[in-house]
């Protein structure tokens, strides 16, 4: 393995976290747990309990958006699907569209009753439309749980009503919050709409931070007794977003003033570049025994990094490789790595492939490369 130190003039920009650079301190925010996550380089910038596991209240209903939002990707339900009611749904207690037995309704009116008035019920209909009962929906909450790495999260219905079984984490939330807007950005607008009017009956949103700010788009408010005023928000200022999560304050004006402190903090002492693209050429290298003397090597996602603003000068880029490479060469093979520092901290890495293919030469050059092998 041999180690190549870059350029950051290569970059296109840089960020970090526990760095020796001075940051002021984000001030008292309320609640018992919260993160906050950078978007693109998925970067905690700070954090307090954050895998603390806790009741997550009516956020629980993004996990039950995530699997209605794949279904529908995956063509087996739309949106003008009409869902007959049950029994069951129709008298949820807590918060409510108000749909009727009798009335049937269709995904996407039950998916804006969900999102905006958070409906108990809509979610019930809606996991039973998808999946026969509640219970099967859970169960199909806790394999996409599983599949998005949320390890310290388990579901036991679809509304977040509380259970001693139910409970997630700050950080699990915030990967799912990043995850819904990544994979659905089509359905993420939903998220931002303040009022929505069904069966006669006008609700609001219950995140005030819509009405505060226009740099913040959504997400999902949640709140028991038990697990206290809950948010996960998010906001996108200069093409850059952040997400945090509080859970467990006293007051729904807490659990918006807690957010909005962390929004403003990460935006105020924090940038976000974007050092390497992926499928960009970023280093070459000799190859042997192959229809090419030479590869071009680069990285198959872009690699962004998260920074106390001021910082960038100070990061440090360096690669490993393999010492020697020999055909064929595929564009999965791993190569090697790309990794960036702040001082002892490392904030990102990616791994290294051929960007082309190479095949194995011909008998000559194998001969030939054979032998200049040795005096390597």
């Amino acid at each position: 393995m041999r180690t190549t130190y870059l350029l950051l003039f290569f970059l296109f920009s840089s960020p970090a976290l526990g760095f020796d650079v001075p940051i002021p301190g984000t001030g008292p925010i309320a609640g018992t747990s919260h993160i906050l996550v950078d978007f693109q380089s998925q970067q905690t910038i700070v954090e307090k309990n954050a895998d603390e596991r806790l009741e997550p209240a009516s956020i629980t209903k993004l996990m039950t958006a995530y699997i209605v939002f794949s279904e529908l990707s995956k063509g087996s339900i739309a949106l003008d699907d009409r869902v007959s009611v049950s029994e069951k749904a129709y008298r949820m207690d807590g918060s409510r569209m108000f749909i009727e037995p009798n009335k049937p309704v269709t995904v996407e009116e039950l998916l804006l009753g969900m999102i905006i008035q958070s409906g108990n019920d809509a979610s019930v209909a809606l996991a039973e439309h998808v999946a026969g009962t509640e219970a099967s929906f859970a169960e199909l909450m806790n394999h996409y749980g599983r599949q998005l790495g949320l390890d310290n999260s388990n579901f036991v219905n679809s509304t977040g009503w509380p259970h001693e079984d139910h409970y997630s984490t700050a950080r699990d939330i915030a990967t799912l919050a990043a995850a819904l807007i990544r994979d659905f950005p089509q359905y993420y607008d939903w998220y931002s709409q303040r009022v929505y009017k069904y069966n006669g009956i006008e609700q609001y949103n219950r995140n005030t931070l819509l009405g505060r700010d226009d740099s913040v788009d959504g997400i999902k408010t949640g709140h028991t007794n038990s697990a206290g005023y809950c948010l996960a928000s998010s906001a996108i200022r200069d093409g850059r977003r952040l997400i945090a999560v509080v859970l467990g304050t006293d007051s729904k004006r807490q659990r918006a003033d807690a957010s909005y402190s962390l929004l403003n903090y990460g935006f105020r002492h924090f940038e976000t570049h974007t050092l390497y693209e992926a499928g960009k050429p970023l280093t070459s290298a000799r190859v042997w025994k192959g229809s090419e003397k030479e590869v071009t090597l680069g990285i198959d996602r872009d690699l962004h990094v998260t920074i106390p603003r001021g910082s960038y000068d100070s990061l440090e880029a360096n690669m490993d490789l393999q010492a020697t490479l020999v055909a064929p060469l595929q564009t999965s093979d791993e190569l090697g790595s790309v990794r960036v520092n702040l001082g002892d901290q490392v904030l990102a890495e990616a791994t290294l492939r051929p960007l082309t293919e190479i095949s194995t030469g011909g008998i000559v050059r194998r001969a030939i490369d054979e032998v200049m092998l040795w005096f390597e």
